[in-house]
């Protein structure tokens, strides 16, 4: 007998809660931003916002459901369930945070402040929920599949994002490595960067298109559902060991990118988040490409 769906309402602390974590009350974080020239009402007025969308959702879950929620901070410990509708309550980032963890779930993406955040991942509105989840179960609503990008280490290491990989040094110092691409007839380049980036139709709205866009690149960025990916190094720095040849291109879905370590200690970490990151160290070898597994989410 199968069990009943699970909705796993994703949410993160909001910036008023911290403020207010911080400094003991609402009073002392209001003197705090006044002091920087900040008004508290606009940021207790988004927690409201934020709060109510959660609140709504919650109570549009149906009753045959079962329902549980997890903090941001949370999701690399939280055990989703193959039978789990995971709703993300918040902003775009939020989704690009849940979707590392996921194994096929499909997500529904609630904005909790439009006209403020872009909406291309949180699509739908609170109000929209108590339609929309018995929609998803049934299998009435449509699901785009988005492409995430995953990096190997040679050791078994494994780091998969919605959004980009980016691989360098902790701290953003100068990372030092040999990179090379799958087919390329072993073409190797030694380089020292501020580190390469690895992104997804997805991210095209975020980092990997600011990098994209300061390059000026007649490279065509990637739609969030096409098998492809873009990359690009960081301020490669040529010198007498290394070069500058191998500084930006294309990933089809069976391509990758190869670095392997010549530095004491590199990170690769995805959408931001530094905290869960590959630690890879002298002589190490981690290889970037499209990840098998994709995002479903509700269009």
């Amino acid at each position: 007998m199968s069990r009943a769906p699970r909705a796993v309402l994703v949410h993160r602390t909001t910036e008023y809660e911290e403020l207010v974590a911080r400094h003991g009350t609402h009073g002392q974080a209001a003197f705090f931003l006044a002091s920087r020239g900040r008004d508290i009402d606009e940021v207790a007025a988004r927690h409201r916002r934020t709060r109510r969308a959660l609140a709504e959702v919650a109570s549009a879950v149906p009753l045959t459901w079962r329902q549980t929620r997890v903090e941001r901070a949370d999701l690399d410990r939280f055990p989703f369930g193959p039978e789990d509708v995971v709703v993300v309550v918040g902003q775009d980032g939020l989704v690009a945070n849940a979707a590392k963890y996921l194994a096929g779930q499909p997500v529904v993406g609630i904005d909790t402040d439009p006209g403020r955040n872009p909406g291309v991942l949180v699509r739908h509105r609170a109000t929209n929920a108590a339609v929309l989840l018995p929609a998803v179960q049934a299998r009435g609503t449509g699901v785009d599949e988005l492409t995430m990008v995953e990096a190997v280490a040679d050791d078994t290491q494994r780091l998969v994002a919605l959004n980009e990989i980016y691989l360098g040094a902790a701290g953003h110092q100068t990372a030092r490595y040999r990179l090379g691409l799958d087919g390329d007839g072993g073409v190797v380049e030694a380089q020292a960067s501020s580190g390469v980036l690895v992104g997804t139709g997805a991210g095209a709205t975020g980092w990997l298109r600011s990098v994209w866009q300061e390059r000026s690149s007649s490279l065509a960025l990637p739609s969030p559902s096409e098998a492809r990916l873009l990359w690009f190094v960081r301020e490669a720095w040529p010198s007498p060991a290394t070069g500058t040849s191998l500084v930006a291109g294309e990933l089809a879905a069976s391509a990758g990118l190869s670095v392997t370590v010549e530095s004491d200690r590199l990170i690769a970490f995805g959408d931001g988040i530094e905290s869960d990151a590959l630690e890879l160290t002298w002589g190490q070898t981690v290889r970037i490409g499209v990840c098998g597994e994709r995002l479903r989410l509700v269009g």
